[in-house]
């Protein structure tokens, strides 16, 4: 459980970043075409044929944070569904542990009773 959050927090960052670099991108791009003699001299190859932004994962925050949000309650209740039915368990066997004290009591209590009215 703990390498799986591990994991899924560095996805998260890595998102996060790839969020970032597409907003970075998307001004280059309107400062680029607002000045296009300035596009010319900062263009770099290597920025064209990586291009993150385009998937739709991406580009919806919404999603990413609602796949994140289901992901991290389900985390939770993988983790806390074992500890749950342990204290259910715990918790009943102490509440048949008490019944069959009172149980025990209220035979001894007709024992007595009995013997008394035999008595008598």
């Amino acid at each position: 459980m703990v390498v799986l959050k591990v994991v899924w927090e560095k996805h998260g960052e890595l998102v996060k970043a790839q969020n970032s670099t597409c907003e970075v991108n998307k001004i280059d791009e309107v400062n680029q075409a607002l000045d296009p003699a300035a596009a010319i001299t900062h263009y770099s190859p290597h920025q064209a044929s990586v291009n993150y932004c385009d998937r739709n994962v991406v580009n919806e925050p919404l999603t990413t944070d609602f796949v994140y949000k289901a992901a991290i309650i389900l985390q939770w209740f993988i983790l806390l569904t074992p500890v749950c039915i342990g204290l259910g368990i715990l918790v009943y066997d102490r509440y048949l542990a008490y019944r069959a004290a009172v149980f025990q009591e209220q035979v001894e209590m007709l024992e007595r009773l009995w013997q008394q009215s035999i008595e008598k």
